[in-house]
């Protein structure tokens, strides 16, 4: 279970520092606590600590300190407990993190060349950011980082400062800056296993498949456990083989110990588990998440999700409520308006939507850049030219992931563009990942270009894989199913949609005219309805204004 954090536990924030600190970095939001004076041997274990870390955190007390009281090892506390766990490349819970955040500003205040030490923090504010979605504490953590390789360069040895760099350039969804960071750190130190996260995420981040699975292979060999399970597993998810993603993630489930680490993994399955169209048992991890670390916010998310499939709205919308108010992502308010929009609560719906501008707006101060959730959300709500042109800057910056791959597909065919989307969709596909609403996409793509085979085994491959996928879309795709009809018996000799009824034909005056020679019939088709059906495609069954092919 989650431990109560030595600060203000309503705050749930990192303390500021001393406004008297000349190295301060901004301050905002609870104030610590004042730690009484170190001791002697507090003060030499931190300085042991600082010397010899190694890895993206420091290593810190993993040997507990004898108390002199003859009462066995010292139990430890929230900040050797979040060394530890990070240590070990495990996420700490947010109460120890709190409490690593205070302790490593304490120490630089009097320490301020201290590297190792500053890079612990400039790292810890990055998770931070992250895990509280919390924007502001990037900039903390570019100054952190900068001052540390100020104190000494990452060419002397200071490869933590480079990683923590690059994890923040990924938060900040800059991936290719994280994999600069991140190869440099790999070539000087290429048996370093913190360097592999982060370039696992860079490479993720831009479609790079096989240098995400060569790093993630590395990351198993140099760092074996819970970390790298949890790292193949992801692995197997991305690329669609969900049985060993499944197994993967169990095993990773099952060997975690810590809270923090336990609550990812069960989160972890209940995202498959929602993937799979089984809301019923994602519900239930999700829920145990949160019942073995009431810290990890993301879970609420991923319930309210599930509760939605489960017609228990009422619920889904407190628990996105809840998401919303721990973990502010823009995301997470796309998806609760989009709910208040299919239960015709428009007026709630476009609240949602104004706070997901402004937490883009936000986002895009502290240098992040949240332009994919903005895209998704002008290509359906908003102004699909304006998502194009979004989603151009990221291919052109080689952020070429699948979901970026779908979006551009997607905000293409809405802007009239399906033809040049339709690339880009079965790009995403493609890639292997089974997700429902890519399927969907691609689907509606084929449908609109009249090319009704594929469109009918995408968009029964969208509804098959996770019939709930979306309060608004899921609906529309089972509609674009039945528009186009059973496939014809005997195989797709025709795999149109019935033609409507012909109309009657108009009598024309009887006139000479030039005789012309006949084109040969085509030959009869086993599976023809009936002799008389013209072998053309009808209109779409979409709402386009496409017209129907003449024979």
């Amino acid at each position: 279970m989650d431990v109560m954090p030595q600060q203000d536990p309503g705050s749930r924030r990192p303390p500021e520092q001393s406004s008297q600190d000349p190295y301060a970095m901004p301050a905002e939001g609870a104030t610590a606590v004042p730690p009484p004076p170190p001791t002697l041997r507090t003060t030499l274990r931190r300085a042991a600590v600082g010397a010899v870390a190694a890895g993206v955190l420091l290593a810190g007390a993993l040997v507990a300190v004898d108390d002199g009281e003859g009462d066995g090892p010292k139990e430890p506390g929230p900040v050797e407990r979040a060394e530890a766990a990070t240590t070990a490349g495990s996420p700490a819970s947010l109460s120890d993190l709190t409490a690593l955040i205070g302790d490593r500003q304490k120490w630089v205040e009097s320490h301020p060349e201290d590297a190792p030490s500053l890079a612990t923090l400039g790292t810890a504010y990055v998770e931070w950011a992250r895990r509280s979605a919390d924007t502001a504490y990037y900039a903390r953590a570019e100054q952190a980082l900068k001052r540390s390789l100020e104190a000494r360069p990452g060419e002397r040895g200071n490869g933590e400062a480079w990683v923590g760099l690059a994890a923040l350039a990924n938060a900040r969804h800059d991936f290719l800056a994280a994999k600069r960071w991140g190869e440099t750190v790999r070539k000087q130190q290429p048996k370093s296993w913190s360097v592999y996260p982060v370039l696992i995420d860079a490479y993720t981040g831009l479609g790079d498949q096989k240098a995400a699975t060569a790093a993630t292979e590395k990351f198993g060999e140099l760092r074996k456990g819970v970390p790298a399970l949890a790292r193949t597993a992801d692995l197997y998810r991305g690329q669609g083989w969900r049985e060993d993603a499944l197994a993967t993630a169990r095993e990773a489930a099952d060997r975690a110990t810590q809270p923090a680490e336990k609550a990812e993994a069960l989160h972890r399955l209940g995202e498959l588990a929602w993937e799979r169209g089984e809301p019923e048992e994602a519900v239930a991890q999700f829920d145990a998440a949160l019942r073995t670390d009431a810290g990890h916010h993301p879970a609420l998310a991923g319930r309210a999700r599930a509760l939605v499939a489960l017609d228990r709205t009422d619920e889904a919308l407190a628990a996105y409520q809840s998401a919303l108010e721990q973990l502010p992502r823009p995301e997470y308010a796309l998806e609760l308006g989009e709910l208040y929009e299919s239960l015709g609560l428009d007026g709630d719906a476009r609240t949602q939507y104004t706070k997901l501008r402004e937490m883009v707006a936000e986002a895009k101060k502290a240098g992040a850049d949240e332009s994919l959730v903005l895209a998704r959300f002008e290509a359906d709500h908003g102004e699909p030219e304006a998502a194009v042109e979004l989603l151009r800057a990221q291919w052109r910056g080689q952020h070429r992931s699948a979901a970026v791959a779908d979006a551009l597909g997607w905000a293409l065919h809405r802007a009239g563009k399906s033809e040049e989307g339709l690339e880009y969709a079965e790009r995403a596909v493609d890639t292997g990942v089974r997700n429902a609403s890519y399927a969907y996409h691609l689907g509606v793509i084929q449908r609109e270009l009249a090319d009704y085979g594929p469109a009918r085994r995408n968009l029964e491959q969208a509804v098959r894989t996770n019939p709930a996928f979306s309060p608004l879309a899921a609906p529309l795709a089972r509609e674009a199913l039945d528009a186009l009809g059973e496939p014809p018996p005997g195989g797709p000799g025709d795999m149109q949609p019935p033609p409507p009824p012909a109309p009657e034909p108009t009598p024309e005056p009887k006139r000479e005219q030039e005789k012309k020679p006949e084109a040969p019939a085509p030959a009869a088709s086993k599976t023809a309805t009936a002799p008389s059906e013209s072998p053309s495609p009808t209109a779409s069954p979409s709402a386009s204004p496409a017209a129907a092919k003449s024979p």
